[in-house]
C-alpha cells in the first residue's frame, strides 16, 4: 500500500489526492507530520544556521536572475 498524504483540519484527516479504498472500509495508521510546526526562535536559528552554512553566498541579490 502506498503513502496516503492527508491534512488534519477539524478533528478530520482529509485525504489529498484520491484514495484506493472501498466506502466505509475501517483503517488503522500512524500520523506523522511532514513539516512540523515551529515550536520557538532556537528552531528558527537552528533552520536559519544551516543555510548559513550552505557555502552558498549572496543569494539575495541574484532574486531576479530566473524571472522573466
Amino acid at each position: 500500500m502506498k503513502t496516503i498524504h492527508a491534512i488534519y483540519k477539524g478533528g478530520i484527516f482529509q485525504p489529498l489526492e484520491k484514495v484506493e479504498l472501498p466506502e466505509d472500509c475501517e483503517v488503522e495508521f500512524e500520523p506523522r507530520p511532514v513539516n512540523p510546526p515551529v515550536k520557538d526562535m532556537a528552531d528558527i536559528f537552528q533552520v536559519l544556521s544551516q543555510r548559513f552554512a550552505s557555502g552558498q553566498q549572496d543569494v539575495a541579490s541574484r532574486h531576479n536572475e530566473h524571472q522573466p
